[in-house]
This record gives structure tokens, sequence and C-alpha cells, in this order.
């Protein structure tokens, strides 16, 4: 009899030491209108919380949302039996743990819905829309079973501003490409890029208000083909300059293989010097090569420059020297005085008489037979 009074005593104690133990659930979080939201925009967000076991008498259930002239109407159901509570404003909606607890066989829930206006603000931001807490009898929240449902509520002036930006963005890239166009440069690329920001703007431009994220994606967008499209107009550039830096060093190069060509020149003295010139011009147009490959256009085309230079002294010396070199090959013909042309015309005179004398014995001979 003892022992079984101690079996009681302990099976008394462990009930009245054991805390029953509950879970909430949250069905799936609907918000009308989906999407992006505009201030004053109306909205209602319904859903259901679920409980398995008994919830504790002394917990509370509190729901809180971010949206203005917030209206809750919320029904407690048990085993299918609805029971709507009065409607409730409030930034918060409290419901007691009393409200929901019930036998451990009971299926209860709570089915609730608010409606309320999309707040104010001052940027473009998250807005919590519902956040769902339970709070344990010594008010702290169990945060493992909280859950938070938002949506982005725009500025609309936000909007048009960052718009307006990307505009100007383009505005100016348009600029770039036709300066670049007018000195020759290759602006295929830059154009492509072009009109699919413009596209990318107009896109959303047309958007309608609660398609905000859409319209972020597209500007977005925009910024990364005008920054594509700057990078390959860049490119272009300094592609432009070591094809403008290679036409001296193709025309140095034939005189070279006129120089070589020739048995009387192969040997100049200046011939390596030229070469030399020549060869470091070629240096410079492989490193700006590298530079371009490596995506780094300006200082590809500090490179070229500094080829374009280098091949334009190589040029202009063998220039000056194959000049030198054909004129020294003609005859060369003395300038002549007063006095000096008075002696020539002397001697020119002076062979006619002797070329007639010579000319008429011959034919006196001719005749004599």
């Amino acid at each position: 009899m003892k022992g079984l009074l101690k079996w009681i005593i302990l099976l008394l104690f462990l009930v009245v030491c054991i805390t029953p133990v509950n879970a909430i659930s949250v069905s799936t979080v609907s918000v009308d209108p989906s999407g992006s939201l505009t201030p004053g925009t109306p909205v209602t967000v319904s859903f259901k919380i679920e409980n398995s076991g008994v919830f504790p008498s002394d917990d509370e259930l509190q729901i809180f949302t971010d949206l203005e002239k917030p209206k809750w109407t919320y029904t407690i159901i048990v085993n299918g039996v609805e029971n709507l509570r009065p409607v409730m404003g409030g930034r918060t909606l409290a419901i007691s743990g009393f409200e929901m607890s019930y036998k451990t066989s009971d299926e209860v829930s709570v089915r609730i819905t608010l409606e309320g206006i999309a707040p104010a603000v001052t940027q473009t931001s998250n807005q919590t829309m519902v956040r769902i807490t339970e709070y344990d009898g010594n008010g702290k929240p169990i945060t493992s079973t909280q859950v938070e449902q938002t949506a982005i509520v725009i500025n609309t002036g936000e909007v048009s501003s960052t718009i307006s930006s990307r505009v100007a963005d383009l505005q100016v890239y348009r600029t770039h490409i036709d300066e670049k166009a007018v000195i020759g440069i290759d602006t295929s690329a830059a154009e492509a890029k072009y009109n699919e920001a413009k596209q990318k703007i107009d896109s959303a431009s047309s958007r309608p208000s609660n398609q905000y994220a859409e319209a972020l994606s597209d500007l977005n967008a925009a910024t990364a083909a005008i920054t594509d499209g700057e990078k390959s107009l860049d490119k272009a550039w300094a592609e432009n300059e070591v094809t403008s830096a290679q036409v001296p060093i193709n025309n140095v190069d034939a005189i070279i293989s006129w120089f070589k060509g020739n048995t009387s020149t192969a040997n100049d003295p200046q011939l390596s010097t030229i070469i030399t010139m020549r060869e470091v011009a070629v240096s410079y147009i492989s490193n700006a090569n590298d530079d371009i490959t490596s995506g780094n256009y300006a200082q590809a085309r500090v490179k070229a420059q500094d080829a374009f230079s280098k091949g334009n002294e190589s040029y202009t010396e063998a220039l000056a020297r194959q000049k030198q070199l054909s004129a020294g090959w003609s005859i060369p013909f003395p300038k002549l005085d007063g006095i000096g042309i008075i002696v020539v015309g002397i001697v020119v005179v002076a062979l006619i008489v002797v070329g007639v004398i010579i000319y008429r014995k011959r034919s006196q001979w001719d005749e004599l037979g």
C-alpha cells in the first residue's frame, strides 16, 4: 500500500511539473495586391495559424504590421466550429493563450484577415505586412516559431529620379559614341549596348507602380549595358590606336627591304640604327596588345602612342637616308659663275667649229673619190 501511494505521488508531481507541449504553424501568407506597393495602396493580408497540442493559457500571440489604419478580423476555429471575434484596430493584434487553450484532442486554429494601407516611406524599403510571434508567460518571444511577411513599399519620387538619372547617363554615353565615330573608331559594339540600355530604360518607364522590383531590375540592366558599352568603346579606341601605330612601322619595313635589296646599301652603317628604332616600336605594339587583352585600355593607348612616335622616328630617318643615297647615284653638275659659263660657251663653240671642219673635209674626200 505504501509503495502504491509513493507511485501516485510521483505521478502527480510529474503531471504538475511537465509543461504542455504545443507548436504553432502558419499557412502561406497571402498579400493582395502582390508585388511592390506604393504608399496609400489598400492592402489585404490573410493567413491561418494552426496549433497542435495544448496552447499554454498564459502565453500570447502577437501579430504586428507596418500597414497604416489596420483593421483586424479573426476567427477562432475549434473542431470546425467558428467563433468570430470583434474587429480590432491598432498596429498589434494580441490573442491570449486563454482563447486558444483547449484539450489535447481538440483541433484549434485561428483565421486572420488584415486590412490596411501601405505606409508612406522616405525611401523604397521592405515593410512588414505581418509578423507573428508567440510570447511565453514571462513575456519572452519564442523566436523559433516567429513568422514574418514583408513587401517592398516604394517611394515613387525615388523611382522617377532613378529613371531620370539613367536617361542622363545614356545621353552622356551617346556623346561618347559620337565622338569616337568621328575619329574613325568602330562603334558597332557600343551601339548595340546603347540600344540595349535604351530598351531597358523605356521598359522601366512604362511599368506600373506595383512592378517596382521589375523596374529596378530594368534600370540595373541598363546601367550594366552602359558600363559594358563604355568598356567596348574604350577597347575599340585602344585597338584603333594600335592600328594607327602600325602604319609607320609598315612604311619603315618597306624602306628596310629596299636597303637590304641593294648590295650597295645592304651594309649601310645607319641601317642598324633604323632597325633598332623599328624594333622598339614593335615592342610597344606588343605591350599595347597585351594591355588590351588584360582590359587595361588606357595603358594600351599610351603604349600605342609610344609605338607610333618611335615608328615614325624610324621611318623619318630611314626615308631621309634613302633620299641621301639615291641622290649620290646621279651625275653631279658643278655650279658655274659668270666666267665659268663664258668658258663653257667658248669650249662648246670650239667643238662645233672643229666638228664642222672635220665634216667638210670628209665631204671633199668623198667627192674626189
